[in-house]
């Protein structure tokens, strides 16, 4: 529990105003002495009251709003939280605002410090609080319930079952270090150890096991538009994009940097990008927007190569030369030129998995497109929502913890007394999985976590 001397914080905690709702929270060990202020009186605990706000400096009225108390350490914080439901006009909002701001010992949270308190507090685990940071952003329902189960603790709760795992057997080899002389101590206490040790490594390696879609279903499926000069790569991403994202131009070079906008395929997420036409030019700004497109689209999990069949161009004036983990052929401007031959004995570099006639001018094949990177989007996303690594984060730790486990039983494997090595390789390895959830050595990174969120949150 934080001392009397933690400033006590408050935050406008609902949406920009106006708005019908607004709401106003205060938290830390003078948020009784807001509610005193406000309402002259601290309602029970738990329930809303119906109450008359007034600016205490007058005593003139400011609004009628609910008045909520939670008392530590039984609150979002776990310290004495209160809060004001009123309605949210901008007027109201600032007078609340600026009678809190009045009072010793009270100032303006900044962004992320309610939560950064629950987290001091032991009401959250790190886990769940870059899962309330994701639920929060979540754009698709894919992606809010990937957060919601964080939130509730699908990783957290089995990193620290694993760790807990670990002190055990540490424990045990720790005893047959220390009390190796005493008679009534089992002398093999080292296998039942490096049993378990075996038993987390493949677990654990089992939740890596899935490539990293879990982080990508976090920020998206990765589509990147290429191709040559004049394919129409800049309208279709329009098209797709429903909106005048890219500047359209019948001149070669026109598109530069790389442009992307989020799509929503049927809950699942992605990322579209526009890249500059892939040719050989002398223009140094053009070729660095080559560079650029060559770059994001080898990285992107699907590729569109879209090629002008108006111009009698079947392949493209060369091949992408891309390892993308797909690559779909678009032919595009068919309302100019009906493409020829068959489009499954075109595949380009045999890299083409799908190819598909479109018109991005008119809309010609875009219904069936958008239908095929849908069904694309839930047969890559297929196995990952069960998945608990959603990070970069994790995944680091989760591989340092492997890697310190292949150490222990590596060393196991040695002939002689190696228990002291043994030991130290368990505990570095329960160290990474307390780093995890933030039970040890975490203060690097808590600056970059919680940056992120907004006041009042």
């Amino acid at each position: 529990m934080p001392d009397r001397m933690t400033p006590t914080i408050f935050a406008l905690s609902s949406g920009r105003p106006p708005a019908a709702i607004a709401v106003v929270r205060v938290s830390g060990p003078k948020a009784r002495v807001a509610l005193g202020k406000l309402i002259g009186r601290v309602p029970e605990p738990r329930k809303a009251a119906l109450v008359r706000v007034c600016d205490p400096a007058t005593g003139e009225g400011i609004d009628e709003a609910l008045a909520l108390w939670f008392p530590a350490p039984h609150s979002e914080t776990g310290e004495d939280v209160a809060e004001l439901q009123l309605h949210g006009g901008h007027a109201v909002i600032a007078a609340v605002l600026d009678v809190l701001g009045k009072i010793e010992g009270f100032r303006l949270a900044e962004p992320g410090e309610f939560t950064r308190r629950a987290f001091e507090n032991g009401r959250l685990d790190l886990t769940a609080v870059e899962g309330l940071a994701d639920l929060i952003s979540a754009e698709t329902p894919a992606q809010r319930r990937q957060a919601f189960r964080q939130l509730k603790g699908l990783i957290g709760d089995r990193a620290e079952a694993w760790r807990l795992r670990l002190i055990e057997a540490l424990a045990l080899v720790e005893a047959r270090i220390d009390f190796s002389d005493e008679a009534d101590v089992p002398e093999n206490l080292t296998s039942p150890a490096l049993h378990v040790a075996r038993q987390l490594r493949s677990e654990i390696a089992a939740a890596l096991a899935g490539g990293r879609r879990g982080e990508r279903l976090r920020e998206g499926l990765v589509v990147a538009i290429a191709g040559p000069p004049n394919a129409g790569k800049s309208t279709l991403f329009n098209r797709l994009a429903r909106r005048d994202a890219a500047i359209v131009s019948p001149y070669a070079g026109t598109t530069r940097d790389i442009l992307e906008v989020h799509l929503d395929l049927d809950g699942y997420p992605g990322t579209l990008l526009d890249t500059a036409g892939i040719r050989d030019s002398d223009e140094p700004v053009e070729q660095e927007g080559v560079r650029r497109a060559r770059e994001r689209a080898a990285a992107a999990d699907l590729v569109l190569w879209v090629i002008d069949v108006s111009a009698g161009d079947l392949i493209g004036d060369q091949a992408p030369g891309l390892e993308a983990s797909a690559i779909w052929r678009v032919e595009n401007k068919i309302d100019l030129a009906k493409p020829c031959g068959g489009a499954a004995t075109r595949d380009l570099n045999d890299e083409c998995k799908f190819s598909c006639s479109i018109s991005a001018a008119n809309g010609d094949g875009i219904d069936q497109l958008v239908d095929r990177l849908t069904a694309f989007a839930k047969e890559y996303f297929s196995s990952v929502e069960a998945g608990i690594v959603t990070r970069a984060r994790h995944r680091h730790l989760f591989e340092q913890t492997v890697a310190a486990l292949d150490r222990a039983l590596a060393e196991a494997a040695k002939s002689g007394e190696p228990e002291e090595l043994i030991a130290e390789e368990l505990r570095s390895a329960a160290t990474a999985l307390g780093r995890l959830t933030g039970r040890v050595d975490v203060e690097d990174i808590l600056d970059v976590i919680f940056r992120d969120f907004c006041i009042g949150k």
